[in-house]
């Protein structure tokens, strides 16, 4: 049997049954449309999505056609199901696209439909309830190797934890909070713990996944020309939402929370950790109730998915960039079906440490996510 795990060249079908495969940390269902989710939705909301339909935070109010040359949310050219239906709303074509292909294992649902961003906050939670509701049905309940993350309106957090609860309680399956970078406020405001109370309360780590939500300018400069600016500068909204968490104390107040970045990026984690260890030092009076270091808190409490991997010109630079990091903290994905999908075979240019790359492609998030063998 081929072990997909130490050979990255080995592709084809799946070969092995449960303790043999990847694990993807980013994989993307798909709602079909507003009319899939009706009938998990309150005669009050109904109403509502016929006749007032939602108004967001968003700046992309016609959805995210974006880029342009990508009509469905930046997914693959490929990743449209023959039988009809757009990118990921399709369970049978996603397996044979990349479970079955791929020997995927374990595969993280993070549905980004825009019940978040949604401006009438009642609406917002009836329609992540919703979600979370179609998921168990149509997903959870139909193939034992997937998980999902909560939908939840994380600007309403009151609202957000009453869902997490809910949801965690109804079904196993989901295993993480998902969470945007691009807030209404930096996430470690007291504003966002109520999340935090209930996911520690629930054991699920707190996702957080590449996205836009808010109306207000992307970069700290403004608003980008190119959709290229857009898509690089998401990891600066990383970095201040973990900033944030750290120097807020949000670790240090729930001391069992665990937080993941996903499609973020890890190239910049070493210099973030350098400079804000190296401020803390001088400025450590503004945030005397640290208990650490803030590059420990980082080491400790975070994990962080692969996708997109900036590969450096030089591949021993990737290992000595991983050794600096830590190896236990980077947990693979695909981001399938999205347009810079990550082959899992090919992921890595650099031949990875056979023991790094198991770790990587499956053991870092069975532990993260105490999934099981």
């Amino acid at each position: 049997m081929t072990d997909l795990l130490t050979d990255p060249t080995a592709a084809g079908p799946r070969s092995g049954g449960p303790g043999t495969g990847i694990v993807d940390c980013d994989v993307h269902n798909a709602v079909p449309n507003d009319a899939a989710l009706r009938p998990y939705l309150a005669a009050r909301w109904l109403e509502h999505m016929d006749h007032v339909g939602p108004r967001t935070y968003s700046p992309y109010e016609a959805g995210y056609v974006y880029p342009k040359v990508s009509p469905a949310g930046g997914s693959r050219t490929d990743a449209w199901p023959p039988g009809g239906g757009i990118p990921g709303s399709d369970l049978d074509f996603m397996r044979e696209q990349l479970l079955d292909r791929y020997g995927i294992d374990r595969a993280i649902l993070n549905c980004l439909y825009r019940a978040a961003e949604q401006r009438n906050e009642g609406y917002g939670a009836a329609l992540a309830r919703a979600v979370n509701d179609w998921q168990v049905e149509h997903w959870l309940e139909r193939d034992a190797r997937l998980r999902a993350s909560i939908t939840v309106t994380f600007e309403a957090p009151e609202l957000a934890a009453e869902e997490i609860r809910r949801a965690a309680a109804a079904h196993s399956g989901f295993v993480q909070v998902l969470l945007f970078p691009r807030t209404l406020a930096p996430l470690g405001k007291r504003r966002y713990w109520p999340i935090y109370d209930a996911a520690q309360e629930c054991g699920l780590p707190v996702g957080i996944h590449f996205a836009s939500t808010t109306g207000a300018p992307i970069t700290s400069a403004g608003w980008p020309s190119f959709y290229i600016e857009d898509h690089t500068a998401m990891s600066v909204a990383f970095q201040a939402q973990v900033t944030s968490l750290i120097m807020d104390g949000v670790f240090d107040r729930f001391p069992e929370l665990k937080v993941v970045l996903i499609e973020g990026g890890f190239a910049w984690v070493p210099p973030l950790m350098w400079r804000l260890d190296g401020l803390y030092h001088r400025l450590r009076v503004e945030v005397p109730d640290l208990q650490r270091l803030p590059s420990e808190y980082l080491r400790d409490r975070v994990r962080i998915t692969t996708q997109p991997i900036e590969e450096p010109e030089r591949p021993a630079d990737l290992l000595a960039l991983i050794e600096e990091i830590g190896q236990h903290i980077l947990m693979f994905s695909t981001d399938y079906p999205h347009w810079d999908f990550d082959h899992p075979q090919r992921a890595f240019q650099t031949k990875l440490p056979d023991e790094m790359r198991a770790r990587i492609m499956r053991g870092n998030a069975l532990d993260y996510y105490a999934l099981g063998a």
